[in-house]
């Protein structure tokens, strides 16, 4: 079974095109079989605000204590996810939402608990549950929720949650679906990038501005045990007529 890993940053959920849609059933014609994690950073970091309750980072990561957790949670499962898989079925996709917790499909332990409470790391994946769905032609909908071993909700970096299912799955390609087509150096569309040529593009400033979070999110996919990361459109087709598009990180 050829699988495909797509990741969704919250902020491009709403402005997904028919065109992206169309890749998928492009995918799906050539025996592809799509699993999808999403985060939802935008949204979440609305509902904190309504709630007064502040967001805190810390290395990149969202500090997560009970409450904050409750509002991830909430709004990842009951807000994010259903737009999602609404949009799927709207476009002829059968799709299945999912809290990564479920079923103990994303096992984690804590990253830090005294520094970043209830985060997560994954440690391991039901890759069962998963091939089950897909072998049924349903796309699964993944949360970044995670449980412990004694069933604690951990919130976990939707970059990382890809990466671990990405890895445990063996999927033929990962996916970082973003608002834009690929990286741009010199005016130039790249087609394929190494990892380590990346951080000298930052310092000369060819890499900069929002795409600067975007390859850092891949890089660090990679540095999970991925051998490449695609950054491709959400609001284009990424795959037509057997070509992909976008950029390619080794």
């Amino acid at each position: 079974m050829k699988t495909i890993l797509i990741k969704c940053g919250g902020s491009i959920l709403d402005e997904l095109s028919a065109e992206f849609f169309t890749s998928l059933h492009e995918l799906k014609k050539q025996n592809y079989q799509v699993i999808i994690v999403h985060g939802g950073g935008p949204d979440i970091n609305q509902m904190l605000e309504q709630l007064n309750v502040k967001a805190e980072y810390v290395n990149g990561l969202r500090k997560t204590n009970e409450e904050t957790l409750k509002v991830v949670e909430m709004v990842l499962s009951g807000q994010t996810n259903r737009k999602l898989v609404q949009k799927l079925s709207e476009n002829g996709l059968q799709a299945v939402g999912l809290n990564g917790s479920d079923a103990g499909i994303l096992t984690a332990e804590y990253v830090d608990k005294d520094q970043l409470g209830f985060v997560g790391d994954i440690t391991e994946v039901n890759v069962e549950l998963l091939k089950l769905l897909l072998q049924q032609d349903i796309i699964p909908v993944l949360t970044p929720i995670a449980a412990c071993a004694d069933g604690t909700k951990l919130n976990v970096n939707a970059d990382y949650a890809a990466a671990a299912v990405a890895k445990a799955l063996k999927v033929e390609q990962c996916l970082f679906v973003t608002d834009v087509e690929g990286i741009m150096i010199d005016g130039m569309m790249r087609a394929s990038i190494q990892a380590v040529e990346i951080e000298s593009y930052i310092k000369k400033g060819d890499i900069y501005g929002g795409m600067i979070p975007k390859v850092t999110s891949a890089i660090s996919a990679i540095k999970k045990g991925i051998k490449s990361v695609r950054i491709v459109a959400g609001k284009k087709s990424f795959y037509l007529n057997n070509e992909w598009y976008g950029t390619k990180i080794l």
